[in-house]
C-alpha cells in the first residue's frame, strides 16, 4: 500500500458485476477524491466473454480462470458476484485463506454459510462484507453496525422483497389477482422466470437471516426461521383489508425479547397510515428501532445493477481501511460474534393480532361454530364481515380480526374449524402488524 492503489478482481461479470466494473472504472477519479487511495480493477473472471458489456476493458486483465485471481498476490481484494452456493463458497473460502478481503451481494450464501466463512475470515485476519446482501442499494448493514452502533435493537421490520412488493401493490392499487400481477411482473423484469424463492418468502428470510444476525450480534440458523410466502392471498383479501383500513405486505420481523429473539417472515397486515405502508412496487424498506436512537426508517432500491453496485464499491472503500494500517495493526468489520449465541422463540409462543378469511357454506350457525371454536381456545373476536354468497357452489366468504392471541392456540383452534364439513380448505390466515 506504498503506493496507496488498491488491486481489485472481481469474480462474475454478469447484471452486478458489471455494474461495479462500471464504477471503478467510470468513477475512479470521484472515489479517490473521496478516500486519498486509486482503486485498480485489475482481473476480471467469467465464462462469457462474447456478451457486449458496454465497458472499455482493455486495462483490465480479462479470463476465464478464476483461480487466476485467487492466486494473485497483488489482488487486496476479490469481489465475488456469480451467486448461488458453489463455486462461490469454494472461490470465497479460497481467496480468504489467500489473505483477501472479500466483498460479497450473495445472501443466500451468507444466511446459510456466513458462519463457517467468517471463521476463515478470522483465521487469516481478513474481513468478508456483505453490504450489497440486504436491501441493494440501502445502506441498512452499514446503518446497524455503525450508523446505530450505540443500540440494542428492539425490533426490525422490512420489505425486502421486490417482486413480492410490486405483486401485493398491484393487487391492491389495481384489483389484480395473483396470477395476472405475477405474470405482470415478470413480463416488467421484477420476476424471475421461475419466482418460487421470491414468492415463498425465501428470498426474504435468508436477508432477515442477516439483518437478525447483525442485530443480535450472533448467528442466526437460517433453517430456523418461520416463513410463509404470499400465493395464499386473493384480490378479495386485499378488498377486506382496505375495508379495515389496512394493507398486506410480507414483512420479514425481528423482535428482541428478554428471553430470547422472534425471527419470521410472513405476509402481515399493516395500517394504512405506516410509513411501511407506503412502500410500493418494487421499493423495499426497513423500519428499526433502536433502544435510544427510537423508529427509523431505511428506503429506497431493493436491486438492480447500479444500487448494488454501488453497495458492493461502499464495502471496497470500507475495507481499503484494513489495508492502510501498519503491521501488527487491525481494523475488523466484523459485526457478528463466532461464540455468542441467541436463543430463537418458537413461533407457537409467540402472540399476534390475526385476520382470518374462511369460505363456509351459507347456512344458519356456522358463525356462532367458528366463533365457539375460537371462543374455546381462548380467542376472542374484534371484528367480523360476512358477505352473500355470489359463487355457484353457494359458499360465502368470513372475516374475522381477533384480539391478540397465542399461535399456539390459534393453530389449534384452525385445526378444529377445519374439521367441520361446511368449511372449505382454502382458508386464509394473516397476522396484523402492531
Amino acid at each position: 500500500m506504498e503506493n496507496r492503489q488498491v488491486n481489485i478482481g472481481i469474480i462474475g461479470l454478469g447484471t452486478v458485476g458489471t455494474g461495479v466494473a462500471r464504477i471503478l472504472l467510470e468513477q475512479k477519479e470521484l472515489l479517490k477524491t473521496r478516500s486519498s487511495l486509486t482503486y485498480n480493477l485489475k482481473s476480471i473472471s467469467d465464462l462469457d466473454w462474447n456478451r457486449d458489456r458496454n465497458l472499455d476493458l482493455s486495462q483490465v486483465y480479462c479470463t476465464t480462470n478464476a483461480h487466476e485471481i485467487l492466486d494473485d498476490p497483488d489482488i487486496n481484494i476479490v469481489v465475488e458476484t456469480i451467486g448461488g452456493y458453489e463455486p462461490a463458497f469454494s472461490f470465497i473460502s479460497k481467496a480468504l485463506k489467500n489473505r483477501k478481503h472479500v466483498v460479497t451481494a450473495n445472501k443466500a450464501l451468507i444466511a446459510t454459510k456466513g458462519m463457517e466463512l467468517y471463521k476463515i475470515a478470522q483465521e487469516n485476519d481478513v474481513d468478508l462484507l456483505f453490504e450489497a446482501s440486504v436491501g441493494g442499494g440501502i445502506p441498512i448493514i452499514k446503518g446497524l453496525r455503525e450508523g446505530l452502533v450505540a443500540n440494542r435493537f428492539e425490533s426490525i421490520y422490512g420489505i425486502l422483497n421486490g417482486t413480492t412488493n410490486y405483486i401485493l401493490t398491484k393487487m391492491h392499487r389495481e384489483g389484480l389477482d395473483f396470477a395476472d400481477a405475477l405474470k405482470e411482473a415478470q413480463r416488467k423484469g421484477f420476476a424471475e422466470a421461475n419466482p418460487t424463492l421470491d414468492i415463498s418468502g425465501g428470498d426474504a428470510a435468508h436477508k432477515l437471516a442477516i439483518l437478525g444476525s447483525i442485530a443480535s450480534n450472533s448467528f442466526i440458523p437460517f433453517e430456523k426461521i418461520y416463513v410463509e410466502g404470499i400465493t395464499g392471498i386473493t384480490k378479495l383479501d386485499m378488498s377486506f383489508a382496505q375495508s379495515f383500513g389496512l394493507t398486506i405486505k410480507l414483512l420479514a420481523i425481528y423482535r428482541r425479547y428478554e428471553d430470547g429473539v422472534d425471527l419470521r417472515v410472513h405476509p402481515t397486515l399493516i395500517s394504512n397510515t405506516h410509513l411501511l405502508a407506503a412502500v410500493s412496487n418494487e421499493l423495499n424498506a426497513i423500519f428499526v428501532k433502536g433502544d435510544f436512537v427510537g423508529n427509523t426508517m431505511f428506503y429506497g432500491p431493493g436491486a438492480g445493477e447500479r444500487p448494488t453496485a454501488s453497495a458492493i464499491v461502499s464495502d471496497i472503500v470500507d475495507l481499503s481501511r484494513d489495508l492502510l494500517l501498519k503491521e501488527g495493526e487491525k481494523y475488523s468489520n466484523r459485526a457478528i460474534s463466532l461464540t455468542q449465541n441467541v436463543r430463537l422463540i418458537p413461533i407457537e409462543d409467540i402472540q399476534s393480532r390475526f385476520y382470518l378469511r374462511f369460505m363456509t357454506a351459507d347456512k344458519p350457525g356456522v358463525l356462532s361454530m367458528i366463533s365457539g371454536v375460537l371462543a374455546e381456545y381462548g380467542i376472542s373476536i374484534s371484528s367480523m364481515v360476512q358477505l352473500e354468497s355470489h359463487e355457484k357452489d353457494n359458499y360465502v366468504p368470513i372475516v374475522l380480526l381477533t384480539h391478540e392471541a397465542l399461535e399456539r392456540s390459534m393453530e389449534q383452534a384452525l385445526q378444529k374449524i377445519l374439521k367441520f364439513d361446511f368449511v372449505r380448505e382454502d382458508y386464509l390466515r394473516l397476522r396484523i402488524f402492531e
